[in-house]
């Protein structure tokens, strides 16, 4: 990420700072599946929600909750006032720190802006996404 973030600055820059301080302060590590968007959890009726795909990483609680926000579809995540609701109820449901997790939603955005860009695929839905985080922490 730090070198696309140097070469394109703005935003990239303040995702890429921002997921550096992150790692930095690392809270509540736990095992993560890694990858979380909407279409990687599903409802095993008995069994209760399950994640499929995992990609078995080590990292802070709040990573794996970012990358929902930038899903499920472009203009649902690209909504400025779902991204402030979202935030609290996710916060509320899963006992996070509302500050941090839009932090992690900033790092993670960034990131999944420049793996779009490595792929040659519109980081547009990631950027937005990336701009209202950081908006919000900013209010």
């Amino acid at each position: 990420m730090k070198p696309a973030a140097s070469a394109q600055g703005g935003i990239l820059a303040l995702s890429a700072a921002t997921a550096r301080d992150l790692l930095a302060t690392k809270q509540e590590l736990a095992v993560l599946p890694g990858d979380v968007p909407h279409g990687n959890i599903l409802n095993f009726g008995e069994h209760g929600w399950l994640a499929i795909d995992p990609k078995g990483l080590i990292g802070e609680r709040c990573f794996d909750y970012a990358n929902l926000f930038c899903n499920p579809d472009h203009e649902t995540a690209r909504a400025p006032s779902r991204l402030a609701r979202q935030i609290e109820v996710v916060a509320d449901a899963a006992g996070l720190e509302r500050k941090r997790l839009l932090r992690w939603v900033l790092a993670w955005a960034g990131l999944s802006a420049v793996w779009h860009i490595g792929n040659g695929a519109p980081p547009d839905t990631a950027l937005v996404v990336a701009e209202i985080a950081a908006a919000q922490l900013y209010l």
